[in-house]
């Protein structure tokens, strides 16, 4: 709660030095609105039916975007990370891939699926996937050999070494994966929402603000909804991670 407060305290005052700016003509209100008129449209719109049903359309698909990165990351990497060689043999094509963002993706995607939610779940998965599935292979690699061999000894198959001694020390690091993750899966499918311009979400609705006579203040009301639920959800996943994993300190160790 205390960190919850001081990020919180942040915020608000960053709200208060964009007011102040605005009226003192720091920053032209024709281009960006005063945090006040923001305020009260972003209230107004909490109570559209529209604008709940595109917020709600873009939190289903990052959580469905995100469930499905760790389905497929965690158990990629803890194969990649148990199997040296062929962790060596699939380097090159995840270096080939990894730097190729998602919203280049588009048009292919477009394509081949559409710009339904497909799409946005799609592209999403694919931004995501990647720093679960490196902190994934990181933890493996930081595994101290000592624990595996007495793992051996005392009688421990390979499934069981995996399971009783591998997860628990890869756990806070796939966590931290997860995390990072999350805010990365939001971006993606709040981009390929405005890029594609999805029938409905978040992304959609920030567009048509932009387009119906420049409403700006529902574009700033709808890109603060976007940020203030990526700030909720790094903050619930930190504090969640804290207390999961008391006994781990990942957050200067883990691959990023």
């Amino acid at each position: 709660m205390r960190t919850f407060a001081k990020g919180l305290t942040g915020l608000l005052g960053f709200f208060l030095l964009w007011e102040i700016a605005v009226q003192a003509g720091v920053l032209p209100d024709y281009w960006v609105p005063p945090a006040s008129e923001v305020a009260t449209t972003f209230v107004t719109l909490l109570g559209q039916q529209e604008f709940l049903l595109a917020v709600i359309a873009t939190l289903l698909a990052w959580l469905i975007s995100l469930g499905v990165a760790i389905a497929v990351g965690v158990p990629a990497g803890l194969l990649l990370g148990s199997v040296p060689a062929l962790q060596s043999a699939s380097r090159a094509l995840i270096e080939f891939l990894r730097p190729i963002p998602a919203v280049a993706l588009v048009p292919l995607v477009m394509v081949t699926i559409g710009s339904g939610p497909d799409a946005k779940i799609t592209l999403a998965v694919y931004a995501a996937v990647w720093p679960i599935l490196f902190n994934t292979i990181y933890a493996f690699g930081e595994i101290d050999p000592v624990l595996l061999d007495s793992a051996r000894a005392s009688g421990a198959n390979r499934r069981q070494s995996l399971t009783w001694v591998a997860l628990p020390h890869a756990a806070p690091f796939i966590f931290t994966g997860v995390r990072v993750a999350a805010s990365i899966a939001l971006i993606a499918v709040i981009s390929v929402e405005y890029i594609a311009a999805s029938e409905i979400g978040l992304g959609r609705y920030i567009l048509e603000g932009g387009m119906n006579n420049g409403h700006l203040d529902q574009v700033m009301a709808g890109t603060v909804l976007a940020g203030l639920a990526g700030w909720a959800i790094n903050s619930a996943l930190v504090g969640s991670g804290r207390k999961l994993f008391r006994w781990a300190d990942t957050e200067e160790r883990a691959a990023r």
